[in-house]
């Protein structure tokens, strides 16, 4: 028999070199035999930690019963127990949850409902923001190019606005803000009439985007004009959500109350599940065979989540997301005083970045990228991300111990005095 010569295609670039053996909680465990502290949890993911015993029985029992009930076709008790428990967390008045996949396909629903409900065909999205590579969902993606490009035409009806990103101007927050909301106001003064403007999408805190907090006043500026003008305002939690930031959803840092949330990644805790949030109002105008598909709200999946929020209620992981990266954060501001090289040490909750700039205080990606990959010989793993690739960003587990940060800015810091 001949040696098999297929494998992975090369467009797919692996942040490290890690081949994962096994994982537990915080910690990923090679074949190389080395141990590493994993601050990616796959971009924001295993939000329980890895192979959470619960987390994993829930799913073991679900596989023995049914892996797959198609729910258009039968319905199946984990779907039904996971939309009861949604209730308990979601937002006042968004009763009604559809079920997707993946973050993208969420967002492609959130969008198409929002065009159905109000007959506009204008979306505006937020510079910076990342809401997935499918083609819609891409379109509406201005985190970098790399997202959006080499397959145009991209869909149409897309208007991006300025974010309030205080750093990259120089200026603080307030200023920014007034500036973005003057902004958006004459884009829809000159380019996307409110009578055209079926949504506002945004990320409470961007992602690829540079791991930047959208500002309370932002938020609350967005829902303002939504309701004024009639606009469906969706705020995109894939990233943000199940207690990444320190409350359950990152716009709850705000008064803003969205019309549509969107939730994925830790939902589940690493298996693949997404789903909408809407009034069931809202949702009931969606048109007849526009929600559906396949795989949506798979059987182990949804027993996972079931687990996943069980385990964020009952280990308090809500709360520790705060606790742990308010020491975090504190951490890494103490690093920053060491380098000039960090140009912002920044975040909220267990969602943290550090910017990177050079000596003229221009983006600076090969400094990102050196401390990144050094890391990993420090046996801390880290992502970078930004529009110009010169963020690294912290993403944690949510049951992430005292010890763990500690070891975490420890490894940090002995990656820092190499890198740097």
């Amino acid at each position: 028999m001949t040696a098999s010569t297929t494998h992975l295609s090369p467009a797919l670039k692996q942040a490290t070199p890690v081949v994962v053996d096994h994982a537990i909680g915080s910690w990923i465990h090679g074949t190389d035999g080395n141990r590493y502290l994993d601050f990616t949890t796959g971009i924001g993911v295993t939000s329980t930690g890895h192979c959470h015993p619960r987390v994993v029985e829930a799913a073991r029992e679900q596989v023995g019963k049914i892996i797959h009930a198609q729910y258009t076709t039968v319905m199946h008790k984990p779907l039904l127990e996971l939309t009861e428990k949604l209730g308990d967390v979601l937002p006042a008045g968004l009763d009604s949850v559809f079920y997707a996949n993946s973050g993208s396909e969420a967002v492609e629903a959130s969008i198409r409902l929002a065009r159905m409900a109000t007959g506009r065909p204008n979306i505006i999205a937020f510079h910076g923001g990342f809401h997935g590579r499918t083609v819609a969902a891409a379109s509406l993606t201005t985190a970098g190019t790399k997202f959006r490009s080499g397959f145009s035409p991209i869909m149409g009806g897309v208007h991006i606005a300025p974010f309030p990103y205080a750093f990259r101007y120089g200026w603080d927050v307030d200023t920014a803000v007034a500036f973005a909301l003057k902004e958006l106001d004459y884009l829809l003064a000159t380019v996307s009439s409110p009578a055209d403007t079926a949504a506002f999408i945004i990320e409470p805190v961007l992602g690829d985007g540079g791991y930047i907090q959208t500002p309370p006043a932002f938020l609350e500026g967005l829902r303002e004009r939504a309701d004024r003008h009639g606009i469906v305002f969706v705020v995109d939690e894939v990233q943000a959500g199940v207690g990444r930031t320190g409350k359950f959803w990152g716009h709850e840092h705000s008064a803003a109350k969205p019309d549509i949330v969107i939730t994925a990644k830790g939902l589940a805790s690493g298996f693949p599940i997404s789903a909408i949030a809407a009034s069931t109002e809202l949702m009931s105008k969606a048109w007849p065979g526009s929600q559906g598909g396949t795989y949506g709200g798979n059987a182990v999946a949804a027993a996972a989540a079931i687990a996943t929020l069980d385990v964020v209620r009952d280990e308090g992981l809500v709360e520790n997301a705060a606790k742990q990266g308010a020491a975090l954060l504190d951490g890494l501001r103490g690093l920053k005083e060491q380098y000039s090289a960090i140009g912002d040490a920044r975040g909220i909750g267990l969602m943290l970045a550090l910017e990177f700039v050079d000596d003229a205080g221009a983006p600076d990606a090969a400094a990102a990228t050196r401390v990144q990959q050094t890391a990993i010989s420090e046996g801390l793993l880290l992502l970078t991300c930004g529009g110009t690739g010169n963020v690294v960003r912290v993403i944690p587990a949510l049951v992430v111990t005292d010890d763990e940060i500690a070891e975490g800015v420890d490894a940090l810091a002995r990656t820092l005095k190499r890198a740097l």
